[in-house]
């Protein structure tokens, strides 16, 4: 299964993002939200936000992939999708508005291909051709 890769690939950014999160709250004595910590508030979101589009997407990638979707389109898609993520995971916390918001473009524009591809090869059942 490829998309065994970009989920494993995704969780160590997930393990990345938490590890953050708990050496500022360590940094910072913060046990429980954010402090009012500015720098602690963005890698939380950073966290979320990854915790929150991760599993769909990954969820889509899969479907496809037993679809019948062609091993080089679920690589494309894979990679596309750890990309997208990681340069919002950069972006947010640094404050880099372009990373972030190209990260944001990446994965929702991400999620609707990948939902418009299982609808297609649900629909045409399997007799999509590439």
């Amino acid at each position: 299964m490829i998309t065994s890769i970009y989920a494993s690939l995704a969780a160590l950014l997930i393990v990345r993002l938490t590890l953050s999160v708990i050496k500022l709250r360590r940094k910072n004595r913060v046990s429980v939200g954010d402090g009012g910590n500015e720098g602690l508030q963005l890698a939380i979101r950073a966290h979320a936000n990854a915790v929150e589009y991760i599993p769909i997407a990954l969820m889509l990638l899969l479907t496809l992939e037993l679809n019948g979707a062609p091993k080089i389109l679920i690589h494309i898609l894979g990679a596309t999708l750890i990309i997208g993520r990681i340069l919002h995971a950069i972006g947010l916390p640094a404050k880099d508005f372009k990373k972030r918001v190209l990260g944001m473009q990446i994965t929702i524009y991400l999620l609707i291909g990948l939902a418009v591809l299982n609808i297609l090869f649900f629909v045409f059942a399997g007799t999509l051709k590439f």
